[in-house]
């Protein structure tokens, strides 16, 4: 990945373009639940539907690539019986979507450490991202047991490993040597950042992928967000002056 600052969002001709890297946090599943007096679990399966509807509605516009913030690295501090829960509803999503993806030439992609999941887990993931890596269309990424800074720290470590046994230079260690190394490297630079739920913050995501990304942050819980919502998230991206510390 380039360490040029992402596409502009007008062309020469006026017309307005497409991010064409989109990452949402999902935000608002447990208090979508909790408004209408329902386990928090009904809460995550209503999450999944949105994550259909929009995953849709990107590759029907176009986006390159959509990242999505399924399961933190801090996720785990959440009671067991939420975290089994959570773990069934990514079986389940893999099990029926996965053909839908393959057919629609989507490609699959994770980010994060989700080799610490259990065994039958990983085994999906993995066989979920071989079925789809021969397709060349949109990129769907799922950030699993995902941590920014766990990932900057990581590319550090590599980097400073290269540089003990005389691989680089350390003075030739810049942004691009350091965007090599992250868990994104491959993927089109960040244009647009969305939270659900209205909270506004990043919760250690994509921090140094983030640094000219467009951030929007909308009261919409997770689960009631849908295609138009999606698309009023794109149309507001294409209203944004973007200079990048120029005029």
């Amino acid at each position: 990945m380039s360490s040029r600052p992402a596409t502009a969002p007008v062309s020469a001709g006026g017309a307005a373009l497409l991010p064409r890297h989109v990452a949402i946090i999902m935000d608002g599943n447990g208090r979508w639940a909790k408004k209408r007096h329902l386990p928090r679990i009904a809460g995550h399966r209503q999450g999944v539907e949105a994550v259909r509807r929009v995953t849709r509605a990107a590759r029907a516009m176009g986006i390159e690539a959509l990242t999505l913030y399924a399961f933190s690295s801090e996720n785990w501090r959440r009671p067991e019986d939420e975290v089994s829960d959570l773990m069934g509803l990514l079986r389940l999503f893999i099990r029926t979507d996965i053909d839908e993806m393959v057919r629609e030439n989507v490609r699959l992609r994770v980010i994060g450490d989700y080799r610490r999941f259990s065994l039958d887990l990983v085994a999906m993931v993995d066989d979920a991202i071989a079925r789809t890596a021969v397709n060349d269309g949109p990129i769907l990424v799922i950030a699993l047991n995902y941590g920014a800074q766990a990932e900057i720290a990581a590319a550090a470590r590599r980097l400073a490993e290269k540089a003990r046994d005389g691989v680089i230079d350390p003075a030739t260690i810049d942004e691009a040597a350091i965007e090599a190394e992250l868990d994104t490297s491959d993927l089109p630079p960040l244009d647009l950042l969305i939270r659900t739920s209205g909270e506004i913050r990043l919760s250690n995501f994509l921090l140094w992928q983030a640094a000219y990304a467009e951030l929007l942050f909308v009261e919409t819980l997770w689960p009631d967000f849908d295609a138009a919502t999606f698309a009023e998230a794109v149309a507001a991206f294409s209203n944004r002056q973007r200079r990048f510390g120029g005029l």
